[in-house]
C-alpha cells in the first residue's frame, strides 16, 4: 500500500486499542506495520466478544478487526531469550516502535529506551500509558471507562449531573492512539533534521484532558465546573437534539444571523425578550427546547430537514450505525473499505478518516490472523542480515496459520 509514510517500518508491540489504533493509522498512511503477538492467543482483543465471526475453528473478534488493518502478525515469546533476540533484530530494522505496556514492563524484558536507542539510534518510540509514565499515579493500569471517569469526561456526558455516562466508544483509547500517531509523525520530521529518534509519550488521561476544549477553560479561566446537561449545548442555543414526528433531529444555530432565520420557523419573534441574544437563550435553554419540540412535533423528518436546509439552518437526523454505513455520503468519502481476509473472505471495514488529493483509492490489507506473517518476516530479516534461510534460531512456536510452506522470500503485501 502506498502513502506518505511508504518505506517506513513500524514495530507494533501494543495490544487492546490505544497502541493498535496508532499503529493502524500509520499503516493507513503507507507504513509497513509488523505486529508482534504472543503465541498463546495473541492480542487480548482477539478474545473480546461476542460478536465473533468466521468458521468455528477460526473465529475472529470484530473488536480485533476494528483496529488492526494494514498489519502483519508475527508471534514471539518475549519472555524467551530467542524471542528477545528476534525482537532486537526487528528493532534494528524499524523506524517506529509502538508500545502500551504498563510502566517498566519493557525495562524488565531488557528493552528500556536506552537499549532500544543503542540498537537503533534513529528509532522513534511511542509509549502510551493509562495515566502517564511518571507522577504520583504513573503506574496505574489504564482502561478506557476508568479513564473517562477520572479525566472528567463522564461528568460532562449524560442526561443530567446525577447520571455520568461513558461515551459509546472507547474514546480515551482512540484519542490516545490519534495523539500518539500525531507525535510519531512530528518525531519523524525532527529525525530528518537530527538523525536521531526520540521517545514520544501520551496517555489516556492526557488525551482526554486534551479534548476538554471550552469545558477546560470554563474552569481554568472562569472557575466554572461543567456538568452533564444532556444534548443541549452549555454555551450556545439553540444547539441540540429535538423530536419531530418520526425521528430525532439536531439543530445548530451558531450565530445571531441564523437565529433570525430560525426563530420564525418555530413561531417565535426574533426579538422575543426570553431569547433575543444567545446569552438569553442559554439561560432559558429548557424553555426554548420546549417551544422547538412543540413546533417540530407534527413535522416528518424529511419535510423538516428540507425546510431547515432551505433556510440555511445546519441540521441533521440522529442515525443508527446501519444507516451510517449504508449512507451514500459515508461511502463516497472512503469510510468503508473492502478487504480480503484469510479466513473470513471479503469483508467490509470502517475506513481511514484521512484522504490525500490526487491519490487513487487504496486497497487495504485485512487484519491478520495470529502469526500469519511470522515466517515471511523472518525471511525478510534473514535476507537483510545475509543469514540465508530461516533456520531454527528464532525460537518460534511452529508455523502460524497462513505461513508460506516453502520459506520463500518475503514480499510485502502492504
Amino acid at each position: 500500500m502506498s502513502g506518505p509514510l511508504s518505506g517506513l517500518v513500524v514495530l507494533d508491540l501494543s495490544r487492546a486499542l490505544a497502541g493498535p489504533h496508532a499503529a493502524m493509522m500509520l499503516g493507513d498512511m503507507g507504513a509497513r506495520v509488523i505486529k508482534v503477538e504472543h503465541p498463546d492467543g495473541g492480542d487480548d482483543t482477539r478474545g473480546w466478544g461476542p460478536p465473533f465471526v468466521g468458521p468455528a475453528d477460526a473465529r475472529e473478534s470484530t473488536y480485533f478487526l476494528s483496529c488492526n488493518r494494514n498489519k502483519e502478525s508475527v508471534v514471539l515469546d518475549l519472555k524467551s531469550a530467542q524471542g528477545r533476540h528476534t525482537l532486537a533484530r526487528l528493532v534494528e530494522r524499524s523506524d517506529v516502535l509502538v508500545e502500551n505496556f504498563r510502566t517498566g514492563v519493557l525495562d524488565r524484558l531488557g528493552f528500556p529506551a536506552e537499549e532500544l536507542h543503542r540498537l537503533n539510534p534513529r528509532l522513534v518510540l511511542l509509549s502510551i500509558t493509562g495515566f502517564g509514565h511518571d507522577g504520583p499515579q504513573g503506574g496505574r493500569p489504564g482502561y478506557d471507562q476508568i479513564a473517562q471517569g477520572e479525566a472528567g469526561l463522564m461528568s460532562l456526558t449524560g442526561p443530567d449531573p446525577d447520571s455520568p455516562t461513558r461515551i459509546g466508544v472507547p474514546i480515551g483509547d482512540l484519542l490516545a492512539g490519534m495523539y500518539g500517531a500525531y507525535g510519531v509523525v512530528a518525531a519523524l520530521h525532527e529525525r530528518a533534521r537530527t538523525g536521531r529518534g526520540r521517545v514520544v509519550r501520551t496517555s489516556l488521561l492526557a488525551a482526554l484532558v486534551g479534548v476538554h476544549a471550552f469545558q477546560g477553560t470554563n474552569y481554568t479561566v472562569a472557575g466554572r465546573v461543567g456538568r452533564a446537561q444532556g444534548n443541549l449545548h452549555p454555551s450556545l442555543q439553540p444547539y441540540g437534539s429535538y423530536r419531530c414526528r418520526d425521528a430525532i433531529v439536531q439543530v445548530a444555530v451558531g450565530s445571531e444571523g441564523l437565529w433570525a432565520r430560525f426563530a420564525p420557523l418555530v413561531g417565535l419573534a426574533v426579538d422575543d425578550p426570553r431569547f433575543a441574544v444567545n446569552a438569553d437563550r442559554v439561560v432559558n435553554a429548557e424553555e426554548l427546547a420546549t417551544v422547538i419540540n412543540a413546533a417540530f412535533a407534527d413535522r416528518g423528518v424529511a419535510e423538516l430537514l428540507a425546510e431547515l436546509c432551505s433556510a440555511g439552518i445546519p441540521a441533521g437526523e440522529v442515525r443508527t450505525l446501519d444507516r451510517v454505513y449504508d449512507w451514500a455520503q459515508t461511502r463516497s468519502q472512503g469510510l468503508v473499505v473492502e478487504v480480503d481476509h484469510t479466513t473470513l473472505g471479503t469483508v467490509e471495514l470502517p475506513g481511514p478518516a484521512v484522504r490525500f488529493d490526487g491519490d487513487p483509492p487504496q486497497r487495504h490489507a485485512a487484519p491478520p490472523v495470529l502469526g500469519e506473517h511470522t515466517r515471511a518476516v523472518l525471511g525478510w530479516l534473514d535476507g537483510l542480515d545475509g543469514a540465508g534461510g530461516l533456520g531454527g534460531h528464532d525460537g518460534l512456536a511452529g508455523d502460524p496459520p497462513g505461513a508460506p510452506a516453502d520459506g520463500r522470500p518475503y514480499t510485502s503485501h502492504l
